[in-house]
């Protein structure tokens, strides 16, 4: 069983900053991969961004390519979701979620965390 506890959400001013983190206990972090995942009100959860277990490789959907970074640290167990210039279509409530294979589908995934909002003013 795998535990997931995402961070760092806020309201920010449209063209600011934030870090999403992602703990992860209960099993060895190194083996999933993470994906990072977003739910705005009346939408569906749509993929943002993810990284193997290795590090070795990321993905990102199109709409984030440039301002979103995905990182993680295996000896803290924690995924990063680096998001700069952030607009107020940002706005959502963000997930991590643990799975075998990179994969954009939700269904793909084992493990989520309970979410942080992240809303963006204009």
């Amino acid at each position: 069983q795998v535990q997931l506890v995402e961070s760092g959400g806020g309201l920010v001013q449209a063209g600011g900053s934030l870090r999403l983190s992602c703990a992860a206990s209960g099993h060895t972090f190194s083996t999933y991969s993470m994906g990072w995942f977003r739910q705005a009100p009346g939408k569906e959860r749509e993929f943002v961004s993810a990284i193997s277990w290795s590090g070795s490789r990321t993905y990102y959907t199109d709409s984030v390519k440039g301002e979103f970074t995905i990182s993680g640290d295996n000896a803290r167990n924690t995924v990063y979701l680096q998001i700069n210039n952030l607009k107020p279509e940002d706005t959502a409530v963000y997930y991590c979620a643990a799975g075998g294979l990179i994969r954009t589908s939700p269904t793909e995934y084992d493990y989520w965390g309970q979410g942080t909002q992240v809303t963006v003013s204009s």
